[in-house]
């Protein structure tokens, strides 16, 4: 059993929906990294649910950084963060605990862990969980930033609405203005109508799902490997344990599938010394390794899947059919809220890959080491 990704920059999470917090340890944060709460706080808040979209479960993710951070910087040493629960309701799960909720891991790990497993509210599997890795990539974005690297994502589509292209002109610039959005849609007719199929799912009793678009901006040619731990492998291993994705293309993706040659490979050129290509049909990255352009993919989010309509399960203890209707408070939609824990999970696969690449002497990156 293990909850620990990546190699030298490493994350450890661990707590449960509706256990006493979550908790997450960080490895391989190099030191002197500047890190203010707010920055950790900033990434929370566009975790948390706003609004009639979303649960009316109301954490305030109040934390403390119990180590690895001294006078405003990083030491080097792990960092732990620990963030309590406060707006738990378990006994909204105890009479259904035999019931597993189909969509969700109830039935997969109840026979995992032979029963063991805490079940309110979905226990280590609930999306509660991404708070620890928020809180984590707040950290691995501060690193980041630090050396001109930016990642954003935005809601591409959802309920067959779709935003607008991110500007390839001014990624960063978009990528600034999504990760200060609660609802990280660039245009804002979009951001309406996307917001009013999400409340008329809530009103009939369902959900809905969707799909983002990330970009990453800044990362050197050269990182990555070519098959194992390919950069696209190492990005994709970490965006699967955000719950709800279920699909992942970077660049063109499947669009590849009705292409040619021609059409699908970027052309290479000098721009004042840089190697660059004309196109980025295959999203930054060839190979496995980074071209030096935009790293860019997108990822379906499926529907939540607690619904307020009866379904179809069994008894588990009985081993007998049984209908199941949800209760307690969940969101009709979680691709808002999903977009910064995949932003986050992006942060920390690439710092890890560049530290792979370079060590945690990441000024090669800017030719500036010393050692």
């Amino acid at each position: 059993m293990k909850n620990t990704f990546g190699n030298n920059f490493a994350v450890t999470i661990s707590g449960e929906s509706h256990g006493g917090g979550i908790c997450v340890i960080i490895d391989g944060v190099p030191s002197g990294i500047a890190i203010e709460r707010s920055q950790i706080e900033d990434l929370l808040t566009l975790r948390r649910p706003a609004g009639k979209i979303s649960t009316a479960r109301q954490e305030g993710d109040s934390f403390t950084i119990m180590s690895g951070i001294f006078e405003g910087y990083t030491t080097g040493t792990p960092i732990c963060i620990s963030i309590p629960n406060s707006d738990t309701r378990s006994r909204d799960y105890e009479k259904t605990k035999d019931l597993p909720r189909p969509g969700h891991a109830d039935y997969s790990g109840h026979i995992k862990y032979c029963g063991f497993e805490d079940y309110r509210g979905g226990g280590h599997f609930s999306g509660r969980i991404t708070a620890g890795i928020v809180a984590a990539g707040a950290v691995a974005m501060a690193v980041l930033n630090k050396y001109g690297i930016y990642i954003g994502t935005h809601v591409a589509k959802c309920g067959g609405v779709l935003d607008r292209k991110l500007n390839e002109r001014d990624l960063v610039g978009d990528i600034c203005t999504l990760n200060t959005m609660s609802f990280p849609v660039l245009d804002n007719d979009s951001a309406i109508a996307m917001k009013d199929i999400i409340a008329s799912a809530a009103k009939n009793l369902d959900s809905i799902g969707g799909i983002t678009e990330t970009a990453v901006v800044g990362v050197p040619a050269g990182v990555g490997e070519p098959f194992f731990d390919s950069l696209e492998g190492v990005i994709s291993h970490g965006l699967f344990s955000v719950p709800g994705i279920k699909g992942v293309e970077f660049g063109s993706g499947f669009g590849f599938a009705n292409m040619t040659g021609k059409d699908a490979n970027d052309a290479f050129y000098m721009d004042g010394g840089v190697v660059k290509t004309y196109t980025n049909n295959n999203g930054g990255i060839n190979g496995g390794i980074s071209n030096g352009m935009p790293i860019v993919f997108r990822c379906a989010v499926k529907p939540t899947p607690s619904i307020m309509r009866e379904q179809s399960t069994v008894n588990m203890r009985t081993k007998e059919d049984a209908k199941l209707t949800i209760e307690g408070r969940h969101d009709p939609a979680i691709i808002h809220r999903a977009s910064i824990v995949i932003t986050s999970v992006t942060a920390i696969a690439i710092l890890d890959m560049l530290e792979t690449r370079y060590g945690e002497c990441l000024e090669c990156l800017e030719g500036k080491c010393k050692k």
